[in-house]
């Protein structure tokens, strides 16, 4: 497969800001991702979709230098916010965090914390001040979908909550720091059906006000959430970005037939 790129049609002034450029991701000699260009409209969904292992969540993690956690770990390319490479030598990667966030498949939130402690929790550790807490909490905890059910529990620990309800306070604690990026892997995988409808309709809203990524294998959930798709796929090596479009004319009429064959359920 060749290296593949794809600038999604929006306008310019509609583009956040976050893209990468001929992007590639290494597990020591391992060649995990290739050649991925791609960039990210403001204010909408978009869904990384592909079979397991074609490079989905190792992208994701580009987008923020969590990739860099991993040990043997290695990357080329760029991957630019506002035109500035967020990889280079003078950026501090825990501000790039604040700016791109993210959310992961098992819900983490910190169980020795209460829920009003859980949301803060970023701030403090950013060391950011806040005027109004309670106000803080309250707004992140309604943009979480989660305010009315523990409005009256504040207090209690961040474990004592559900699943669902866990993933949607690690969302809260996400947008504490006021993200212009959400990324999102696979938040829904270890849910009920009913949580996740909850998260799904909580990533819409928050679209409205910032950008979100979302790595998911569903492809319902894909096509009710996301408004755009990037599909990825490894044939033996690497994962390439293979096409990406609105996500209406991926699952209806897809320039690839390698997409029509994944959306189908022909493979993956």
């Amino acid at each position: 497969m060749s290296n593949s790129s794809a600038v999604l049609d929006t306008p310019e002034q509609a583009f956040a800001g976050l893209e990468t450029r001929d992007a590639h991701a290494w597990f020591g000699k391992h060649h995990a991702l290739s050649g991925v260009s791609l960039r990210f409209p403001a204010k909408s969904v978009t869904g990384l979709i592909g079979p397991s292992g074609c490079g989905k969540s190792t992208y994701l993690r580009l987008l923020n230098r969590m990739h860099e956690f991993i040990p043997n770990s290695a990357m080329a390319g760029e991957v630019l916010l506002h035109g500035d490479d967020i990889y280079g030598e003078s950026v501090d990667p825990a501000a790039i965090r604040l700016k791109v966030g993210m959310v992961f498949q098992k819900p983490n939130p910190f169980p020795a914390m209460t829920i009003r402690e859980n949301v803060i929790s970023g701030l403090k550790l950013a060391h950011i001040k806040i005027d109004n807490e309670d106000d803080l909490v309250e707004k992140c905890l309604n943009r979480a979908g989660l305010w009315k059910e523990v409005k009256d529990r504040l207090d209690a620990s961040g474990g004592s909550l559900s699943g669902g309800q866990q993933q949607r306070l690690c969302i809260a604690r996400s947008l504490a720091v006021e993200p212009e990026v959400l990324l999102m892997d696979e938040p829904c995988s270890a849910l009920d059906p009913g949580s996740t409808l909850r998260i799904e309709e909580t990533i819409k809203e928050l679209a409205e006000k910032i950008t979100v990524v979302i790595v998911t294998h569903n492809m319902q959930q894909a096509s009710r959430v996301s408004d755009y798709c990037a599909f990825f796929l490894s044939d033996g090596g690497p994962g390439v970005l293979v096409e990406a479009d609105q996500t209406r004319k991926m699952f209806t009429n897809p320039t690839d037939t390698r997409t029509a064959d994944y959306v189908q359920g022909k493979f993956g």
